[in-house]
């Protein structure tokens, strides 16, 4: 990535959850993937990708632990109260010095997320110029060890023409929508100026208490915004492993 380009961007990495269901009172950040918190392999592809972009890092269960484990090279906001990952972008906003043309979003238990993915990503919203830009996955099908991806990842809803409408949690999905291939592996990048204009519109879901990320995917299209999607050819970029078991499974996939 061009030096010119760095300047316009800021990445921001959702760290604050706690992930239980990996039954360590760890931070879900810090949980190992062959023998390296999941954390770090992001942060290493972002080094990949430019060294000179350090990430936003939204942190909030054991703040201290991921602290101790990243060291004080990066810009830390808490995230007080566990309310949904557009809570936890929104919280960002008061560290930013000046809005970024480009803010990439990503999840810290993506382990396997390459620079490639990125730097398409970052290709493409720079050339369509959309509100939001977003990684996509087609699966063949919900058997075998993608039976997990079934229950875990949103559907990518399009209307007729093909154009993304939004994006829907797997339990509030229709029977139609559950049968939908496309999902959402939580990859986004947003135009700076216009995520900044919306983020406060998004309304909290009753049902969790939690201000939804994916919202704002919604918003765009009402607003007649642009929405760009850029397939992810290899599925296990996509795996976000949310117990022990899906973590097995994940290392036994990767010799």
């Amino acid at each position: 990535m061009a030096p010119a380009e760095e300047n316009k961007i800021k990445i921001i990495i959702l760290a604050a959850g706690k992930g239980m269901r990996m039954q360590s009172d760890e931070p879900k950040a810090l949980t190992l993937f062959k023998n390296k918190p999941f954390l770090l392999h992001i942060l290493d592809t972002i080094k990949k990708l430019n060294p000179n972009i350090k990430p936003i890092i939204v942190i909030g269960h054991k703040k201290e632990r991921i602290k101790e484990v990243l060291g004080e090279d990066y810009t830390y906001v808490e995230q007080h109260e566990q309310l949904g990952t557009g809570h936890a972008v929104a919280s960002t906003k008061s560290v930013l010095v000046r809005p970024h043309e480009m803010v990439l979003i990503l999840s810290s238990d993506q382990p396997l997320v390459s620079k490639e993915t990125i730097e398409c990503l970052f290709t493409t919203h720079l050339e369509k110029k959309p509100a939001i830009t977003l990684g996509t996955v087609v699966v063949p099908d919900y058997e075998d060890w993608r039976i997990n991806l079934y229950t875990n990842f949103g559907r990518i809803v399009r209307e007729k023409n093909g154009k993304i409408k939004k994006l829907v949690e797997f339990k509030n999905t229709t029977d139609e929508e559950k049968r939908i291939r496309e999902i959402n592996p939580a990859l986004y990048i947003f135009d700076g100026k216009w995520l900044w204009d919306n983020i406060d519109k998004i309304e909290i879901d009753p049902t969790r208490n939690e201000y939804k990320l994916t919202d704002l995917i919604h918003i765009a299209f009402s607003q007649k915004k642009k929405i760009e999607a850029v397939p992810v050819a290899n599925i296990l970029e996509a795996l976000q492993p949310n117990s022990k078991k899906e973590l097995e499974i994940l290392e036994k996939l990767i010799l």
